[in-house]
């Protein structure tokens, strides 16, 4: 399983990203038998053209099964339910801590960031 994560930073000792789509990095992380195999870094290469579809293509393409963030609007909760990327959205703190979460079955749950409701 690989997992995305959101980033503000490189590594996975740093911050989760507020928003999917606006954060300056994606941490992916490997997971085999319940370990850590690889964690990666990439730079969001949309960080300053954000439309829709762009990054979840993008996440997708990177072999993400799940992607983790602070925030996501509807449109690319759909986006990602399209491209089987499941989306997770509300968690903060840092993705050592989100990880071990999502390993435990703690998150588990999507809805729009308050900046997107209604839209």
């Amino acid at each position: 399983m690989k997992i995305a994560f959101a980033s503000e930073d490189k590594g996975i000792e740093s911050s989760l990203g507020y928003h999917f789509g606006r954060c300056r990095y994606y941490v992916f992380v490997e997971i085999k038998n319940g370990d850590i195999k690889e964690v990666e870094t990439k730079e969001n290469p949309f960080f300053n053209n954000h439309e829709p579809g762009l990054v979840p293509q993008f996440i997708a393409r990177e072999g993400a099964d799940v992607v983790i963030a602070g925030g996501m609007g509807p449109r690319a909760i759909e986006w990602f339910e399209k491209l089987k990327v499941r989306p997770i959205a509300g968690a903060s703190g840092d993705i050592k801590h989100i990880l071990d979460d999502y390993l435990l079955g703690k998150l588990t749950d999507v809805k729009p960031c308050n900046e997107h409701r209604g839209r």
